[in-house]
């Protein structure tokens, strides 16, 4: 039923029988693993062709900063009002009903992680050529994966040790090529000052277009509800390491893409992908291909480990509402929810094989904005009707600061449904599943699945 018996003894929400020991940094750093991809790397290409405006590009991409900011205001209010991991799977079925959470958690237990996983790990093998010329894509791919996931199975410990040193590693590499870049790369004649022409690049359709494709970039800001059971103080460290995560993958992508055009001719970057190779041949020379392309594939290793780390946890917290999903649930000795961490690599294996990642991705992109669209709109829902449940921490700006990301998550919504209408039906089709299998488990519980741990009712 409603979420007013969610602010009540069920509030606390935490996971039972496990010890809280990722503190705000190894959280911080799983934010900025999950979110720095291949997507700031390749992306410029296709915007300087409709934009070719130095402070209209960076504009674009600080507006992608600011639109993700205020997802994460959100989303911090809702982590400090219920402590529990998994997400939007928790978030939905406290706003709205366990049904609502459940097909947002059947999304990104079966498909929503293990697509981009197997995406990142493939892109792993390719720029992996750049520095082992004679491997298979494929099997370095399939090899990071299994690696990644033996370190999640040793629990929390290693794996914060590991995601920390990683994401460390990939932040580090990233402000050597941008200290490169300014420092011994040529100068190209691009100005970042506005001009009277930027007003006509920022009102035009490129534009919001561009800001779609941006905001796939920013994707991952809210990996730290996904682990908040697990987290130090979740209730001031959730907002907080979404905040400083987003904070500093903004200033990252801002300045790799300042980077790009100070040091590459604009009209060698126009159409093309591999943007951040050709920066590099023009800071390095010949050897900056192999240069850029070791760093994107040392990088992709703490995203990787990221996601499957925090992927996991969503099918581990269904098993625990969910009778039929219960050795999900399990964790061995070590406390690493071992069975959901080995569906999620089966899976991405499985797509690794087949190479169907590509079209899953393109099947789940509009269930998942769908997903956090009405996530954010729980909070001022949640603000009408529950306006006193304990709120530890309150949206920054709301109720103006939900209503933008809401703004722009509706457009991308509208974007899909119109450019890729086919992908964008089939994962309503997933969704619908999801309901499906959720009154399945309701037929055989008697009960709403999600209502013994969600405090749903």
């Amino acid at each position: 039923m409603a979420a007013s018996e969610a602010g009540g003894a069920a509030l606390p929400g935490r996971l039972t029988g496990n010890s809280s020991s990722v503190s705000l940094l190894v959280a911080t750093a799983i934010v900025v693993a999950d979110m720095v991809g291949v997507g700031v790397f390749t992306s410029l290409g296709f915007q300087v062709k409709d934009i070719p405006s130095g402070f209209s590009i960076l504009l674009l991409w600080t507006i992608g900063g600011i639109v993700a900011l205020c997802g994460v205001f959100s989303y911090g209010e809702l982590g400090a009002m219920f402590p529990r991991s998994s997400g939007e799977y928790n978030f939905l079925s406290r706003a709205y009903h366990p049904a609502f959470g459940f097909v947002a958690g059947w999304v990104s237990a079966t498909v929503g992680f293990s697509a981009p996983v197997a995406l990142a790990a493939m892109a792993f093998g390719e720029y992996g050529k750049s520095i082992l010329p004679n491997a298979p894509p494929l099997a370095l791919a399939i090899g990071i994966v299994w690696i990644v996931s033996l370190v999640q199975l040793t629990g929390v410990r290693h794996s914060s040790t590991f995601q920390l040193i990683s994401t460390i590693l990939k932040v580090l590499l990233i402000v050597a090529f941008l200290a490169c870049g300014f420092v011994i790369g040529t100068p190209q004649p691009v100005s970042f000052a506005p001009h009277a022409v930027d007003f006509s690049y920022v009102v035009s359709a490129p534009f919001a277009i561009s800001l779609v494709f941006v905001m796939y970039s920013f994707s991952g800001w809210n990996a730290a509800t996904y682990i908040i059971g697990e987290m130090k103080q979740p209730e001031r460290n959730v907002p907080r390491a979404m905040l400083f995560g987003t904070l500093i993958v903004m200033v990252i992508y801002v300045a790799l893409n300042a980077v790009f055009l100070h040091t590459a001719p604009i009209d060698k970057l126009a159409g093309q992908i591999d943007v951040a190779r050709i920066s590099g041949s023009h800071i390095f020379g010949e050897f900056g291909g192999r240069v850029v392309g070791g760093m994107i594939c040392i990088g992709l290793i703490s995203s990787i480990s990221a996601m499957m780390w925090i992927g996991p946890r969503v099918m581990m917290t269904m098993g625990e509402d969910i009778p039929a999903l219960r050795i999900f649930a399990r964790r061995s000795t070590s406390g690493a929810p071992a069975y959901a961490i080995l569906f999620q690599l089966a899976v991405a294996t499985l797509m690794l094989f087949t190479r169907s990642f590509d079209q899953v991705l393109e099947f789940i992109q509009f269930s998942l904005l769908f997903c956090s669209f009405f996530t954010v709109l729980g909070v001022i829902k949640l603000r009408i009707t529950h306006p006193g449940l304990p709120r530890p921490y309150r949206a920054w700006g709301y109720p103006f600061t939900p209503l933008v990301f809401l703004l722009v998550t509706g457009f991308m919504m509208y974007y899909l449904l119109t450019t890729q209408p086919k992908p964008s039906l089939l994962g309503s089709l997933i969704m619908i599943s999801g309901l499906l299998i959720y009154a399945v488990f309701r037929k055989q519980t008697g009960k709403s699945p999600a209502i013994a741990s969600s405090g749903a009712e």
